[in-house]
């Protein structure tokens, strides 16, 4: 695959954007055209302010196998620097590539992710950013890097164990092991598991248009609130929400809730 092609892409339909993983012949191996297409593809989603939520799909085989080790060895070359400029120079190397994983985490609608095939490495710490998760049932799933004497550094270490139980959690990443989508829905990791890959994306894409049809404002506000939540106290969260009502909640979608309500018809709301 030549320098200039696209490994990420982005599309819209109506108010719903569906971004690809579209490296099928690599199985979307993440090489330095992902980590640079993504938070492209993540800005230019929210700055259009007629999307209200996305879905994150994969062509191909396998959702996607992770780190591609070759395509990267540039950068994962730093770690055999022995000086100390050459370490501070892998260290930024990492939190670029945390950058673009956490474009998604910090997009400011839900992203729902379609997993199937194999979901290694990187891949979970894409998924892991997402809002929700759905898979199709051939889903192999693996927090891999333990078992290549590496620690996951773009983002599972972090937001995993706010998904699924500690204890889950702690069994994937210190053994590196496989599990299906079966499993992963046991633990809470998936909300849903289709037949097919196709029937995924379906579903996503479905839920992303569930969620169109409400209030972007109502949407986008309760993403901020349940993030700044994170790691806050429930009083520190109240006192937000608050702040975040008192400036946002008397808007035009308010008043089209209401009336659509009395009229007993379904609101179209404007994002105003």
């Amino acid at each position: 695959m030549s320098d200039g092609a696209r490994v990420v892409r982005w599309e819209k339909e109506g108010n719903v954007a569906t971004v690809w993983l579209c490296n099928p012949e690599k199985r979307n191996a993440m090489g330095p055209a992902f980590w640079e297409q993504l938070p492209q593809v993540m800005s230019e989603i929210d700055e259009d302010d007629d999307v209200r939520a996305v879905a994150l799909c994969a062509e191909g085989p396998a959702f996607s196998v992770g780190l591609d080790l070759k395509a990267m060895s540039d950068t994962i070359g730093g770690l055999n620097e022995g000086d100390a400029g050459g370490r501070l120079h892998f260290l930024k190397d990492i939190t670029r590539l945390q950058g673009s994983i956490t474009s998604v985490a910090d997009c400011s609608v839900p992203v729902i992710a379609a997993m199937h095939g194999w979901c290694v490495g990187g891949g979970v710490d894409l998924t892991s950013a997402c809002d929700v998760r759905l898979a199709s049932r051939d889903l192999k799933l693996s927090i891999r890097e333990t078992k290549m004497a590496m620690v996951a550094d773009v983002g599972t270490l972090q937001r995993l164990p706010e998904i699924i139980p500690r204890g889950h959690f702690n069994e994937l990443v210190y053994t590196g092991k496989d599990i299906d989508a079966e499993r992963c829905k046991e633990i809470g990791l998936v909300n849903d598991i289709y037949e097919t890959p196709d029937e995924a994306v379906k579903a996503a894409r479905e839920m992303a248009r569930e969620i169109a049809e409400n209030s972007p404002l109502a949407v986008k506000g309760v993403k901020n609130v349940l993030r700044y939540g994170e790691n806050m106290s429930v009083e520190d969260g109240l006192n937000y929400v608050g702040l975040w009502n008192a400036a946002f909640l008397f808007s035009d979608d308010l008043k089209e809730a209401v009336s659509a309500f009395i009229q007993k018809r379904k609101p179209d709301f404007q994002g105003k």
